[in-house]
Order: structure tokens, then sequence, then C-alpha cells
């Protein structure tokens, strides 16, 4: 499949990496939450051991759809064209994508290194909000990180990623809008439910 997908993996691995700072208001609490507990399961010595992967893996993916609206994502990563998805359709390709971000990239997760994230601002306005972050690696680069979130029943959600300038909800857009027009939708669902099989298999 011809998508970049190289923006999750980094926001995936990062959200892992939060170290101890200041206090936290609302939205920003509800991000660490979700690190902290998957920092308890990437770090959890039983966990780790070779016969416990699935059951790793699973912890980790409701981990992490605890703080993504896949379904949210989904419908902004189609854009235009989700006005004209069937309810069906629009059921099968939040699916779709979720088992696309969720899954490809647990790997990344759980070469968890002692990565830092320090809070720079938080911004809320209504139901919207933008927590802005930097990244600093073991070897002390530095990239900035902001999360887009969306308050959702009183809950905080996270609907879009920022690195270093580059939405990553915009970058599926392109992608995603490129072949629908040149191919079609239904290739669009073909090449991810080959890509979804492919994740899925052993």
């Amino acid at each position: 499949m011809n998508v970049k997908l190289t923006i999750l993996p980094v926001v995936l691995f990062c959200l892992v990496a939060a170290g101890p700072g200041r206090a936290l208001s609302t939205v920003t609490d509800q991000v660490k939450k979700t690190v902290d507990e998957v920092i308890g399961i990437v770090s959890d010595k039983e966990l780790k051991k070779p016969q416990n992967e699935q059951k790793r893996r699973q912890a980790l993916k409701k981990a992490i759809g605890g703080i993504f609206d896949y379904a949210e994502m989904a419908q902004r990563s189609m854009g235009r064209h989700w006005k004209d998805r069937t309810p069906a359709e629009k059921k099968e390709f939040i699916s779709l994508f979720e088992t696309l971000l969720e899954n490809s990239y647990a790997g990344k997760i759980e070469s968890y290194n002692q990565e830092k994230i320090v809070y720079l601002k938080e911004d809320t306005e209504g139901e919207y909000a933008e927590v802005r972050s930097k990244v600093v690696t073991a070897k002390r680069d530095e990239f900035t990180l902001d999360y887009r979130l969306l308050n959702k029943g009183g809950k905080w959600m996270v609907y879009d990623v920022v690195i270093e300038g580059v939405s990553m909800v915009s970058n599926y857009r392109t992608q995603f809008n490129k072949i629908i027009q040149n191919q079609g939708y239904g290739e669009l669902v073909k090449k991810l439910r080959l890509k979804s099989e492919e994740i899925k298999a052993p």
C-alpha cells in the first residue's frame, strides 16, 4: 500500500515516553494517564515474556484506544469523501483504519527506552484543546509533538497529532484523496483490507 505511515509510529512511541514534570491541567492529565498505563504494560516483566506477546499487544491496544478517537480520525482523514459513504461503508472504514493504526506499530511502543516528553503549553477553547510538547531522545535530539483533542462526554480524546508541524490527519487525507480520485474508493478499501490482513497475519 502506497500510504506513508511514518508519523504514527513516532506518535505511539512517544505516548509511552513522558517523564515526570510539573503539575498538569485536566487535558494533559488525561493524556498522562494513558502514558502511565502504557509504560506499566511495556515495563511489566511478566508481559515481556514471549508467550505473553498476544496478551501484551491486547493490553497496549486497549490502553491506546482509550485516548485515540479512531472514528473521528477516520472521518477527518477521509475529508470531503466521508459524506458520500453509506453507514455500512463508514463502519468498515473506521474498523480498517483502527486496525491499521493500532497494530502496525505495536513493536515501536515495545521498544520504549526512557525517552522524555516535556509539556510546553496547553490551549483550550470550548470543546477543543491542544497540548504542545517536545520529545527528548536518549541522544538529546528534540522534536515538537502536539496533540489535538476533542471533548466527548467529559473525556478528552485525541483526534490528530502534529509532529514538527506535520498533521497526521492531513497527511492521511492527502494520500487517501489521491487514491480515491485516481483509482476510486473501492481501491482504497481494498488496499486497507490487504494491509489489515498483513498486520493480523502471524
